[in-house]
């Protein structure tokens, strides 16, 4: 029932409407005017998949991300650390309609939950994202490990 609705959002770069497992991936993220702008290539099996978001704080100290092309889907998250892990809720979920914006009614707004964390043991940082509708259930997960590495911007090494 929510296949057309996922394809749409994965043509627009918002969510991988797939089910696979070990899917390589790249995830490049740059700082440009106090947002965070990510974008994230995934080889799965029938080719590549982009999903971009630029994160930004907000003035009352949660974090605003516009996922998609161009900003299709706007959540703001509340923010909290336990145990080591960072936390990540959402509290209000919307859709970019022309130039503004249509808030997604509480009462069936998706909850956004995104629980990031460096593992020791591994030396790999763990990532688990959830999707939960209040009428429907989980709508998307994903989760798995990682290994990160910093390297310099390619637009700075040729200047």
């Amino acid at each position: 029932m929510l296949w057309p609705l996922l394809r749409l959002l994965e043509q627009r770069g918002v969510i991988a409407a797939r089910w696979e497992r070990d899917v390589p991936f790249r995830i490049e993220n740059r700082t440009i005017a106090s947002r965070a702008i990510a974008e994230r290539t995934f080889r799965f099996a029938d080719g590549p998949w982009v999903m971009r978001d630029a994160v930004a704080p907000s003035r009352h100290g949660r974090v605003i991300d516009e996922l998609g092309e161009p900003g299709l889907i706007v959540a703001c998250f509340d923010v909290e650390t336990r145990a080591g892990a960072l936390h990540l809720t959402s509290r209000a979920v919307g859709i970019r309609v022309g130039r503004g914006r249509l808030r997604v009614p509480r009462a069936v707004a998706p909850v956004v939950r995104l629980v990031e964390r460096w593992d020791d043991e591994t030396g790999r940082q763990r990532v688990r994202l959830t999707v939960d509708a209040p009428l429907l259930g989980r709508l998307y997960e994903y989760r798995g490990d990682f290994s990160y590495s910093l390297e310099p911007d390619r637009k700075e090494d040729s200047a």
